[in-house]
């Protein structure tokens, strides 16, 4: 891989991941999806950044379950799927081709779809009342 494309990679991680670490403050912007985002950047751009990335407590409060059980709290879902359906909402109001709207439906549905039975939910740890 180009060192560029690796520079890429780190610095969509590291907006990312500033944007997950500002959700955890913020409940309107979701945590989540960007920690998700970041450790896909991390992984495909740096070793180092990777190891680093997975040894802070917010990969470990946030994604450590989903990675290793594919498993999410229902809060988790709830805000991953809030998030997309308002992003895929914005679209579907302003595109006039049905087509278009139809297609954007299914992704809604398919998502719903995976989320509720697809993706397990396990409940909240303690620990993450603690932090």
């Amino acid at each position: 891989m180009s060192k560029i494309k690796k520079y890429i990679y780190i610095t969509i991680g590291l907006i990312a991941f500033v944007l997950g670490s500002i959700g955890v403050i913020i409940p309107i912007l979701p945590t989540t999806p960007f920690l998700l985002l970041a450790s896909f950047c991390f992984a495909r751009g740096s070793d180092k950044f990777n190891n680093w990335f997975k040894g802070t407590k917010l990969y470990k409060k946030h994604l450590e379950s989903f990675v290793n059980e594919r498993a999410m709290t229902l809060k988790q879902k709830i805000c991953i799927l809030a998030f997309a359906d308002t992003m895929i909402a914005i679209p579907l109001f302003l595109v006039d081709v049905m087509a278009m709207r139809v297609v954007l439906i299914m992704v809604i549905v398919f998502k719903l779809y995976y989320f509720t039975f697809k993706i397990k939910t396990i409940k909240p740890s303690i620990q993450s009342f603690e932090d």
